[in-house]
């Protein structure tokens, strides 16, 4: 099982197969070879896993995601932001960083993000002298912070591995992806003040009244979305779907920026994205179901106690594994096989099971910008088309500034915990 398990799924990754055919090949080989299963078995699991009411959160998120980027909401969102700078050093930057967390309290999708404010942004920022490496950098590691910001696919996602609730874990995200979005503008403006970057002439009062005006439809989406879970209105799966209609009723009625026929294409792609991520979802379910039943979350949990490792240990260890991890798999992938391994034996060194499902999200927010196969990168050099090893040196100095934001919200739990307990 070892082979079919482990050693198999790491060399088709390595070949640079689909990651839900490498789960899938995994899972089937497993069971026709190794353990006295019926073949149904299979198919009863990969459709039971898909039986779950608050997986329909994804493609709504997804769907409001790119009626977002489609409609223009996301760029009234980013002209508001860039109004609102003023003269900060490095305002165009802090400006891009402010945006990208927006734009996650609306989608809760990285690539979606990056895809977005690149198309927008990186010209400005490239002829503005940040440079082209830096520029596409700065656009790669701010899309991260949307994983983290509620609501948030990937907070979903573990909810459902872990079973923990999902409105406490989007609660638990707001204060660790602000630190990281203060953390990343704070290095910005220190690098502008270093490379004497040129500021904006002033703060526009009228300027920044008009863009409020013109995004106020906008910015109320993801007040509306948010305040409707928290205070109870309606559950994740509810406010994916009102997102939805309050998006198509917006960009059809408010701004006429899209057409019926419009709309029909961005279902499309986000029914293409959404399949995408739910046979992952299917094929990954498949693999910890086969892990559950042969006993091994149990016997890793052993194995963890019978070394006596304290909970700092234990988080500085799977911080550096779920580091590795993320440079290679999606954080999709990554949450739905490892949350029901880890999850046990974070509990058994007295982690709460929300603050590790922060830590695990950042973990993997932060691979998705780090080389080589980090998801955004790829994402931007579309946008720059800039070569690869140009952008991994762009990120870098993104990546050690997320590191530090990382051990902050690894070790200061209150960040993650200060209001989840109403929830």
């Amino acid at each position: 099982m070892i082979g079919t398990l482990a050693i198999l799924p790491i060399g088709l990754l390595f070949l640079g197969t689909p990651v839900f055919l490498v789960f899938l090949a995994a899972a089937a080989l497993t069971l026709f070879f190794v353990l006295p299963m019926p073949s149904v078995a299979m198919h009863q699991v990969l459709f039971g896993g898909l039986d779950n009411y608050a997986l329909l959160a994804v493609p709504f998120f997804i769907f409001a995601g790119e009626l977002m980027g489609t409609s223009g909401i996301a760029a009234r969102l980013i002209n508001w932001v860039l109004a609102l700078t003023g003269r900060i050093p490095g305002s165009l930057g802090v400006a891009t960083v402010g945006a990208s967390a927006v734009i996650g309290a609306i989608s809760g999708a990285s690539v979606a993000a990056v895809a977005a404010l690149g198309k927008t942004l990186y010209p400005k920022l490239e002829s503005s002298g940040y440079g082209k490496e830096r520029s596409a950098g700065l656009l790669a590691s701010a899309g991260a912070i949307d994983i983290v910001i509620p609501p948030s696919i990937a907070m979903i996602l573990y909810g459902l591995a872990a079973e923990q609730s999902i409105p406490r874990l989007f609660v638990a995200g707001v204060l660790p992806g602000l630190l990281m979005a203060l953390l990343m503008a704070l290095f910005i403006v220190g690098v502008a003040i270093w490379l004497k970057l040129p500021k904006a002439d002033r703060f526009d009062p009228a300027l920044a009244w008009t863009t409020t005006k013109d995004a106020v439809w906008a910015l109320l989406m993801p007040v509306m979305v948010l305040g409707g879970i928290y205070n109870g209105w309606f559950s994740p799966t509810e406010a994916g779907g009102f997102a939805c209609l309050y998006a198509m009723i917006v960009a059809r009625y408010v701004y006429h920026s899209m057409t019926w026929s419009q709309i029909v294409r961005a279902a499309a792609n986000s029914a293409m994205l959404s399949a995408q991520i739910l046979i992952i979802v299917a094929t990954a379910g498949l693999v910890t179901w086969l892990l559950t039943t042969q006993g091994v979350p149990q016997a890793i949990v052993g194995w963890m106690q019978s070394l006596d490792m304290n909970a700092f240990t234990f988080l500085l260890v799977v911080n550096i594994v779920l580091l590795v991890i993320g440079c290679f798999l999606d954080p999709t992938s990554a949450i739905l096989v490892l949350a029901p391994l880890l999850v046990p034996i974070a509990v058994a060194v007295g982690v709460d099971p929300i603050h590790f499902g922060i830590v695990m999200t950042v973990n993997l927010a932060i691979g998705m910008f780090t080389p080589p196969f980090g998801l955004n990168i790829f994402v931007a050099q579309s946008v720059t088309g800039l070569p690869a090893h140009a952008l991994y040196r762009g990120v870098l100095p993104f990546v050690v500034v997320q590191l530090i934001a990382l051990m902050i919200i690894t070790y200061v739990p209150a960040l993650s915990l200060m209001f989840g307990e109403t929830f």
